[in-house]
C-alpha cells in the first residue's frame, strides 16, 4: 500500500505561501509540482487540477481542500502541502476559508491508489491536533515531520 509519506517531501511541504484566491493557489501547485515532474508542463498540471475543481469544490471543511487529478506523463503519485498566508475561498462545503492544502496527483491509471491515498489523507486531516499542529509548523520541515508523525500513529 502506498502511503504519504512515500509521495511528499520536504521540498513538497510549504509554510507561509502567498494565497490570494484559488486560481493563484493552483498556478503555485503547478510551478510545485512541475520543479519535481519536469516532463510535465507547469500549463498541463494548471489544466488539470482546474478541470477537477470545475466538477466541484475539493474545499471539504475545517480550512482544508485537497486539490486533486490524475496526469499523464506521471508515473507514480506525488503530493503536496501548503500551509497559506491567509486563507482564500475555495467554495468548500462549509463555506469556510481555505488556508491548508493538500495537494494529491496520480498517474492516469491509478484508480485504486489514488481512492487509498485521498482516504488517507482526509482521514488525517479530519484529527483536529493534526490541522492545528500543520498550523502551527513554522517551517517546511515541521510541517512535513507533522504529516510523517500524523502517518504513524494512524
Amino acid at each position: 500500500m502506498i502511503r504519504i509519506d512515500n509521495i511528499l517531501t520536504p521540498g513538497r511541504s510549504l509554510v507561509n505561501v502567498p494565497g490570494g484566491s484559488k486560481k493563484r493557489v493552483l498556478e503555485e501547485i503547478s510551478r510545485l509540482i512541475h520543479a519535481d515532474l519536469p516532463q510535465v508542463s507547469q500549463q498541463v498540471i494548471f489544466d488539470a487540477l482546474l478541470a477537477r475543481e470545475r466538477l466541484g469544490s475539493t474545499g471539504f471543511g475545517n480550512g482544508i481542500a485537497i486539490p486533486h487529478c490524475r496526469l499523464a506523463n506521471c508515473d507514480q503519485p506525488m503530493s503536496a502541502l501548503l500551509h497559506l498566508q491567509a486563507p482564500v475561498d475555495f467554495d468548500a462545503i462549509d463555506g469556510a476559508p481555505v488556508d491548508l492544502i493538500f495537494v494529491l496527483l496520480v498517474p492516469e491509471a491509478a484508480t485504486d491508489a489514488h481512492l487509498e491515498l485521498l482516504r488517507q489523507i482526509a482521514s488525517m486531516l479530519d484529527r483536529k491536533d493534526v490541522r492545528e499542529q500543520l498550523r502551527s509548523a513554522q517551517d517546511s520541515n515541521a510541517l512535513y515531520q507533522v504529516v510523517l508523525k500524523a502517518q504513524a500513529g494512524a
